[in-house]
């Protein structure tokens, strides 16, 4: 006797219209998490606040950086010089603002020293700004005027430990650099004279009314060349390329002189991390430009540009050491 065994017939659905739909929704979902979020971008202009006077290296960095970022993002990157208080008050007006990527600040490591004022009782603004990106650095230097005769660090102590002499400084770690060399070289009739911004203080060094001046090299480098001031030494590890023929500090026998600018960008407390790197890469794309370049050469800068992260950790290592030595020499306000 033969069994025969009848199989059931397997029927096959066909997705319905409202399956076909979940499927395509899903997977548009699917392709929409794995594609890259568009950088953030500016779609209104940008201000990028300078706290200190136009004239100086801050400034013309500054202006340099904008100029590119404009044709980068498309929009105005407006530089507002707010200078006054020793860059607070142009640093004060990024703190309180919306931190949305529009307001930038532009800042050296003066901003470092701020919470010693005593007028701000210990009020740290780095600790209510974003650090960014560094932008370039520049070392500083000892500048003399050149109607006096002479030409090696030595000779200038030399002529200050028999003569009065007086030296302009712009800004906070200006004024720590000079007293420091004051007490290093045993110069306690050396007066500091406190300006408001670069340019005044080269005026009254071209005019012989300063001995001497601890400054940035932007503005002292056309004038230098052209023998109307002179730069007697820079405080880099290295010489400055923009300077070549000038001994470091330590060269001439400064021992612990080391003092370099950076320039940097900072954004208000709270700016999201994604629009910090995205300022910070523009940046960096900024920089590639050689117009740009140029003109951190002619200022005396060189490159320095980094992310947030680096950024922070230099501001963090320089806080450590000019906060040592702003212990040994106060501030003033």
């Amino acid at each position: 006797m033969t069994t025969t065994t009848r199989r059931s017939p397997i029927h096959v659905r066909r997705p319905g219209r409202a399956s076909l739909a979940l499927l395509a929704a899903a997977s548009l979902f699917g392709a929409a998490r794995a594609a890259p979020a568009a950088a953030w971008a500016p779609t209104r202009p940008v201000t990028l606040v300078v706290p200190y006077n136009p004239g100086g290296g801050t400034d013309a960095t500054a202006r340099a950086v904008a100029s590119r970022l404009a044709v980068l993002w498309k929009q105005p990157v407006l530089v507002e010089n707010l200078g006054g208080a020793d860059g607070l008050i142009g640093t004060r007006r990024v703190i309180e603002a919306a931190p949305d990527g529009y307001t930038l600040l532009f800042q050296v490591p003066s901003i470092l020293l701020m919470k010693y004022q005593r007028s701000l009782k210990g009020i740290d603004p780095v600790a209510r700004l974003t650090p960014v990106t560094a932008v370039a650095t520049s070392p500083t230097a000892i500048v003399v005027t050149a109607t006096l005769p002479f030409k090696t660090l030595p000779d200038l102590v030399a002529y200050c430990r028999s003569k009065p002499c007086n030296a302009g400084s712009g800004e906070n770690s200006s004024k720590v650099r000079a007293q420091k060399f004051a007490a290093d070289y045993q110069l306690p009739n050396l007066a500091v004279v406190n300006y408001r911004g670069t340019a005044p203080i080269v005026g009254d060094l071209v005019s012989g009314n300063l001995t001497m001046a601890f400054t940035g090299i932007t503005a002292a480098i056309p004038l230098h060349k052209s023998g109307r001031l002179r730069v007697l030494v820079t405080n880099g590890r290295d010489r400055a390329h923009a300077l070549p023929e000038v001994p470091t500090s330590m060269e001439a026998g400064w021992a612990d002189s080391y003092s370099v600018t950076w320039y940097g960008m900072f954004a208000p407390q709270g700016t999201p991390p994604a629009v910090a790197q995205a300022i910070a890469d523009a940046v960096r794309e900024a920089g590639k430009d050689p117009h740009v370049r140029e003109a951190l050469a002619t200022a005396g800068a060189e490159p320095a540009f980094t992310s947030p992260a680096a950024f922070t950790a230099m501001v963090r290592d320089d806080d450590a050491r000019l906060g040592a030595l702003v212990k040994r020499f106060p501030l003033e306000d």
